[in-house]
């Protein structure tokens, strides 16, 4: 076990194409992670001389009432590590937090499944970059690097977890990610499991998915996971029975199981994850707006899932279409990559754009079809009007749609800018743009109409999981 703090820290995502093809193994998805973090700082906790606990605190100090305490047990016939919320204490909240529940009970099980561990009692603390949420800042600074923490960083949201909007940059991947790996980094002896390793990130992997699977009742692809521990690739789903016979917590010999199955990288885990065919151009940026609305994405997912049962032709001949278009945006960001210039092109993004305004079309067709507000009308018009913005490539709603945050692609040097070698004179039309944006409200777009257009100040980043320094926090940790 390491005595020293350990801090991870695990990207969001954003899901460009490939929004609910991504379900099946038969198609893709093209994710790009951002450099909006989750951070997870690891401590012992400290206890008064000639005190014995068996307990985990685990806070999040950006919110109210965010804090939860566990006990732990190991059960018997290797169920692996029985986590119990412990309710009562005056600071705790008396509400569950599946996601830290589940990815606790995981990774103590596959820590004490790995080599003989002592659990011993630690405190946790879960730190949200501001844009996560809608209730963050107004403003953005766009820093070009999450490596140095900013001013803006980390700022207190002054709502109950429960009331805060998210903004659908895959805060509970992240989450999860960066939470079993701190958890695995702590307790295990050094060297273990590295993240530089191929190996050691596959199980990392492999153990992220198996508990965020569990949290939200094994419903989902996987993509936002796998960017939070690779960064930005194109993802094909693993099968879905590989994860199907690990049975519940407690049970006999789960630990075991899990153990086996989270370390067969090679045989079990069919999951397929090409880094080098998500590329982003010299010269373009990802950008999100966020519309501080959000969707149910689990309802929207059933909805479509529901029509192609009833409709298998019609919804095979749209996503063999669909995906098709999403492999032609991946291959023309390539080209730009390896041909930023165009060739002398008028404008080197005219292929891009019609791309784009494809997948746009198809996704409309699907959220017709499937009686689904994939691409509401809201975001149309929104989507519409950020592209008449001088610089704007275009955008989409990303992954399963709905009323989250849209992405759009920005030059980095806007038309009749000087060459300042950054995207800021964009990045300035947009947000005055989007200042006095006001949405045109629509009915039957199965959602709430849109209030102000916040510019995200986050962009794409191609790593994933990492550490961090540890006193990068400052009084967001309680001291040792």
């Amino acid at each position: 076990m390491s005595t020293s703090p350990v801090a991870i820290s695990a990207p969001g995502k954003v899901l460009l194409a490939g929004g609910y093809l991504v379900l099946d193994r038969g198609y893709t998805g093209l994710v790009f992670g951002l450099d909006a973090r989750i951070h997870v700082h690891v401590q012992i906790l400290p206890t008064s001389p000639g005190l014995t606990l068996s307990e985990i605190i685990v806070k999040s100090p950006q919110f109210r009432d965010a804090e939860w305490r566990y006990g732990y047990r190991e059960t018997e016939d290797g169920g692996g590590v029985e986590v119990t919320q412990l309710k009562g204490h005056t600071t705790s909240s008396q509400s569950r937090n599946k996601f830290v529940e589940t990815a606790l009970a995981y990774a103590l099980s596959y820590t004490t499944a790995t080599t003989p561990t002592k659990i011993t009692p630690a405190l946790i603390t879960i730190l949200a970059d501001s844009d996560y949420y809608s209730h963050g800042p107004t403003t953005s600074s766009f820093s070009s690097s999450s490596s140095t923490p900013q001013p803006h960083r980390f700022v207190d949201f002054g709502v109950p977890l429960t009331s805060a909007h998210k903004t659908g940059l895959g805060s509970s991947a992240a989450l999860v990610t960066a939470f079993t790996t701190a958890i695995l980094t702590h307790y295990l002896p050094p060297g273990t499991l590295s993240l530089s390793s191929p190996t050691g990130k596959a199980r990392l992997h492999n153990l992220a998915q198996a508990a965020h699977c569990a949290a939200q009742g094994k419903i989902g692809s996987g993509f936002d996971v796998a960017a939070a521990v690779y960064g930005s690739c194109v993802y094909r789903r693993f099968s879905p029975s590989i994860l199907s016979s690990l049975g519940e917590i407690s049970t006999p010999g789960f630990a075991h199981r899990l153990c086996d199955t989270v370390n067969d990288t090679a045989q079990k885990w069919d999951t397929q994850i090409d880094k080098s065919a998500a590329t982003m151009p010299r010269g373009i940026r990802l950008v999100m707006c966020d519309v501080d609305c959000g969707s149910e994405t689990v309802g929207l997912v059933k909805k479509v899932l529901a029509w192609r049962a009833a409709e298998p032709d019609t919804a095979t001949l749209l996503w063999t279409t669909l995906q098709k278009g999403n492999e032609d945006l991946a291959t023309e960001l390539q080209k730009l990559t390896l041909n930023p210039e165009g060739k002398g092109d008028q404008d080197p993004y005219e292929s891009l754009k019609s791309t784009v305004l494809t997948i746009r079309s198809l996704i409309r067709d699907m959220s017709a079809r499937a009686d689904v507000p994939i691409e509401p009308k809201v975001q149309t018009d929104l989507l519409d009007a950020c592209a008449r913005v001088p610089g704007v490539i275009g955008g989409v709603v990303p992954g399963a749609g709905g009323f989250d945050a849209i992405a759009l692609l920005v030059e980095e040097e806007g038309a009749g800018d000087e060459k300042e070698g950054n995207n800021e004179g964009v990045v300035r039309r947009l947000q005055q743009f989007l200042d006095g944006y006001k949405a045109d409200a629509h009915e039957g777009d199965g959602g709430p109409s849109i209030g102000k257009v916040r510019l995200l100040g986050v962009k794409q980043e191609m790593a994933g999981v990492k550490s961090e320094e540890v006193g990068m926090y400052g009084d967001w940790i309680p001291p040792a």
